[in-house]
């Protein structure tokens, strides 16, 4: 089955993916600044910004090179100005290292500031070919709802990510996944008759897709009674 649903998303993916600028691309950097952008930021949003960024940052070194106000003035209007500062910093660090190259593994990209598992893997994948995860919110639904878990942990999700994982093609892979959550597996009315994995979807056999996952309910603070004592007139 494992194969299967790999292949179907897979052609999927060749036959329907969006046109985005980072697509298709291995450029370490452009892909960084790309996944660096869309954290918390809709797409439509950073189509605006990228490529003005690559215009006056085109690669590690004019971004290590620059002031820090002249790359906050850069990220105006994304919001999320440790984004723009992480980014940057990464930048100089990368230049620092001894052999002056980009960081290649998922370990070594998970070292930068603000670079955790799913922007880790999503480089490591889409620029180096590593066949690794990236588990961002959309693959956390689509996972949920292909196999009917409700709340899935971190830990289900990686796993079961890297054994759906196509191996020749881990970017393309990853990419699939994302764009079935962000355009059919949308949170809200999926649109279950045009996904190409809807025959091995669970939660659509059981009916339970659009409980999938299920939403986290916040603990309720409670409420101290806090007892003044009184001192007794005498």
């Amino acid at each position: 089955m494992n194969r299967a649903i790999t292949k179907a998303l897979l052609d999927h993916y060749d036959r329907e993916h969006r046109a985005l600028p980072w697509r298709g691309c291995s450029d370490p950097y452009r892909i960084l600044v790309s996944e660096v952008m869309l954290q918390q930021t809709r797409v439509q949003t950073v189509l605006a910004y990228y490529d003005a960024w690559l215009e006056r940052f085109p690669d590690v070194e004019a971004l290590a090179d620059a002031e820090t106000d002249e790359v906050l003035k850069a990220w105006e209007g994304l919001g999320y100005y440790r984004r723009a500062r992480n980014l940057h910093g990464a930048a100089r660090l990368i230049r620092e290292r001894p052999d002056g190259g980009f960081p290649d593994t998922y370990a070594r990209l998970r070292s930068l500031p603000g670079v955790g598992d799913y922007t880790a893997g999503a480089v490591a994948s889409m620029a180096f070919g590593e066949a690794v995860p990236a588990v961002d919110g959309n693959v956390r639904r689509v996972l949920s709802r292909l196999f009917d878990e409700a709340k899935p942990p971190a830990s289900w999700l990686r796993w079961k990510a890297s054994e759906l994982l196509d191996a020749e093609r881990p970017g393309d892979w990853n990419q699939a996944l994302m764009e079935l959550g962000a355009t059919l597996c949308s949170p809200r009315s999926p649109r279950c008759g045009a996904c190409p994995v809807v025959e091995w979807c669970a939660s659509h056999r059981a009916g339970t897709q659009e409980q999938r996952p299920a939403a986290s309910v916040k603990a309720k603070p409670k409420k101290l009674r806090i007892e003044l004592a009184r001192s007794e007139e005498r």
